[in-house]
């Protein structure tokens, strides 16, 4: 072979997977959409992180793509505060301009406006 009859090494590498782009930042409020609960956004994940048992106890009909971004959100329903771990999928914009009862905002956000929180100088990097 000569040498201006090589490939591109990259040529024989499979094509990487298209990544998608987070919609949501950290201090977002969102909405589940098919769940009644609305949280924060305080940390995303370009792609699936969480454990196989997590992602396999999702009802197949149901279950998110892996290959997408995922929020951990401080969120919360009618009965309780938690943390929730969401693909970007099911989750949409929350609009109703209320800010979201969770223990744990104070900690981590110091002020909500405009419909989003703003992280406290100490955690950003």
């Amino acid at each position: 072979m000569r040498q201006t009859d090589r490939l591109p090494a990259s040529a024989d590498l499979p094509a990487a997977p298209a990544i998608a782009h987070a919609r949501f930042a950290i201090g977002d409020v969102v909405r589940h959409r098919m769940f009644d609960f609305r949280g924060v956004v305080f940390d995303v994940d370009p792609v699936f992180s969480n454990t196989d048992e997590w992602y396999d106890s999702i009802p197949e009909g149901i279950r998110p793509d892996r290959d997408q971004p995922f929020y951990h959100l401080l969120a919360e329903n009618m009965e309780q505060s938690y943390v929730a771990y969401v693909s970007q999928q099911n989750l949409m914009a929350d609009d109703s301009d209320e800010p979201v009862d969770h223990p744990a905002i104070a900690g981590l956000f110091n002020g909500y406006a405009d419909g989003r929180y703003h992280l406290r100088r100490e955690h950003r990097h």
